[in-house]
């Protein structure tokens, strides 16, 4: 029965001191003490009565899913029998095997759960009930919102996020005594793990301002202009939201219409740039096309009131006039990535309103123009959490770019948050250099006006799609682009879910190519031919089809979709010029590559 007790064998890493462990526990106390006290003052001049519009939003789900089981007592005695039983039969299961029998677990872990690869989890019985017990809580927690009858759509979705970072959070592997792992770690080095640990969390929370920023890679070593973005290229003009980069020619000849691509302002430009070989920027510049980047600000409260339509009129639009001068070409090819994709989608609807020929073509890369099937973010929005949200923001004038960037690691917080718990603030492990986590970590701020549009009129009133969205004064009709259109999607995007590019798809006026890839919203995108990773698929059919539907007649290719892409350019404008240099007289050069804006860390 020994194999009911934790493992402490602490022979192959060391052996336990106990008064070495009281130290550094006290050790590991002050640091702790550090963070609260940073979190604490990032409170003061918040009215104590005021609770995180959050933690309001979860109350206020589950009390509704609550309403429906507590209303029938027969229903509710239904549903703590099933949870009696389940673990009534783990006890049974446990006390089988304690005497020396054979038994099946009542559950077991997915195959692809990292948390409970240890071989402890399955071989040491403590460890193996506790796991159990964890999993059928977890089950039964989704069986009780999926079962919840008379629930709205939204309400359901919600019920069942709140509940998926509950229960990850609350998971044994996140935790000293219930992680074996951990445990053997914790007793061999008598505790030396746990002050690292909470030394690195107080620096992370007060790096954070009071909230907890977690470091997911060695940043030590990842230098923007340095390691990252390092295509070479000038900056060729700049306003108060954007620098414009003109990169260098490594070609004799170049396509004669320009790109100009437009990536997300809530984060940084540079995902497209991470280094010489993942780099779809210099891939482009190598293809022979005269690129052009906008760099957004890292915006303070100055332009708070910066709103969507300056994000057009000195985004987009101000880069094309640019574009005109250092090149004397009117008309650019155009790419938005994410939320630069909606921005640009919505410049072309202006543009075509005003009935300015600016635009070659357009390509979107895992962007949203209809937001019904937007996802998992849908959860965050409805009309008292953004008006909770706006509240802050006219606070500090912007939204820290560290909210939205919990936001978006929240909807795979097993990969992109607990997993950093464990190891870096419980094992007491710094993190490795990764250039993709750098900059996933490296946030930006929104300014509350543009913001706010954003929030309203595309999540929560799907305006863009619906003909009316108004910008500039302008009513937005998308039916009126007819540009040709390449629309990329990624098969597992959680952001921009590739149902969702598929449905927007309809909503142009011109010839539209849906792209499929494999991956998600960073890794579909950001995939070099070279490395021969992935596939993407293609189908001619985008009206009046679910995805499902049209993965069945799609044509799968091998590989990265750069190549198809850069055929498609072509296609529709392969008319070649010399190479041109990077600044004019018009435009002289005002610094180099990647420029001042894109170095202001949040």
């Amino acid at each position: 029965m020994t194999d009911a007790l934790p493992n402490t064998d602490t022979k192959a890493n060391g052996s336990f001191n106990a008064e070495a462990f009281a130290q550094n526990l006290a050790r590991a106390m002050e640091s702790s003490g550090q963070a609260l006290s940073a979190y604490l003052k990032s409170r003061e001049g918040i009215p104590p009565n005021e609770a995180p519009s959050e933690l309001s939003e979860l109350v206020k789900t589950f009390s509704a899913v609550a309403e429906y089981w507590m209303s029938d007592k027969t229903r509710a005695s239904d549903l703590q029998f099933k949870l009696g039983k389940s673990y009534l039969d783990l006890w049974g299961a446990s006390m089988r095997r304690m005497v020396g029998e054979n038994t099946a677990p009542a559950i077991s872990p997915a195959p692809r759960d990292k948390r409970f690869q240890d071989a402890e989890w399955k071989s040491n019985q403590f460890f193996d009930f506790v796991m159990q017990l964890y999993l059928l809580t977890t089950q039964w927690a989704f069986d009780v919102v999926r079962d919840a009858e008379g629930l709205d759509p939204r309400t359901r979705k919600k019920a069942e996020f709140y509940v998926q970072q509950l229960t990850n959070a609350l998971s044994p592997s996140n935790f000293v005594l219930t992680n074996p792992e951990v445990l053997r770690e914790t007793l061999a080095s008598s505790g030396q793990n746990l002050v690292r640990g909470m030394k690195m969390l107080a620096e992370d929370v007060v790096a954070g301002h009071g909230n907890l920023r977690i470091r997911q890679s060695d940043s030590s070593n990842l230098n923007v202009g340095e390691q990252l973005a390092t295509t070479p290229g000038k900056i060729i003009y700049q306003n108060d939201l954007m620098q414009l980069i003109q990169y260098d020619p490594s070609t004799e000849n170049v396509l004669r219409t320009p790109l100009l691509i437009v990536p997300p302002w809530i984060n940084k430009f540079y995902i497209l740039d991470l280094n010489a070989q993942k780099s779809f920027i210099k891939w482009c510049v190598d293809q022979g096309l005269t690129v052009f980047v906008i760099s957004w600000v890292n915006p303070d409260r100055r332009l708070g009131e910066k709103t969507f339509d300056d994000y057009m009129k000195e985004g987009p639009l101000a880069a094309m006039d640019a574009i005109e001068k250092a090149t004397g070409e009117m008309k650019v090819h155009t790419m938005g990535y994410c939320v630069g994709g909606t921005l640009l989608a919505s410049t072309l609807a202006w543009l075509a309103e005003k009935r300015r020929v600016r635009v070659t073509s357009a390509t979107f890369l895992a962007a949203q123009v209809d937001f019904t099937h937007a996802g998992e973010l849908l959860v965050f929005v409805d009309e008292e959490q953004i008006s909770a949200l706006e509240r802050d923001m006219q606070r500090a004038g912007v939204l820290e770019g560290s909210k939205m960037a919990m936001a978006f690691n929240m909807l795979r917080s097993n990969d992109l948050i607990w997993s950093y718990v464990v190891s870096n603030y419980l094992k007491g492990k710094p993190p490795a250099a990764f250039d993709l986590l750098h900059w996933n970590s490296d946030a930006t701020r929104m300014p509350a006006a543009n913001h706010s549009y954003y929030l309203r009129n595309c999540y929560l009133e799907n305006r863009l799609s619906a003909g009316t969205m108004v910008l500039d004064n302008t009513l937005l009709d998308l039916s009126k682009v007819k540009v040709p259109v390449y629309n990329l999607a990624t098969k597992e995007d959680h952001i921009a879910p590739a149902e969702s590019v598929l449905y927007g798809s309809q909503f142009f006026g011109g010839p539209v190519r849906y792209v499929l890839a494999g991956s998600g919203h960073i890794a579909g995108v950001v995939n070099p031919p070279a490395l021969g990773k992935y596939q993407f698929w293609t189908n001619d059919r985008i009206k009046d089809i679910t995805l499902a539907d049209w993965l069945k007649d799609a044509q799968e290719h091998k590989g990265s979709w750069w190549l198809d892409w850069r055929q498609w350019i072509e296609a529709n404008d392969p008319e070649q010029i010399p190479a041109r240099s990077v600044g004019t007289e018009a435009l002289p050069a005002l610094e180099d590559a990647p420029g001042s804006y894109v170095r202001v860390r949040a």
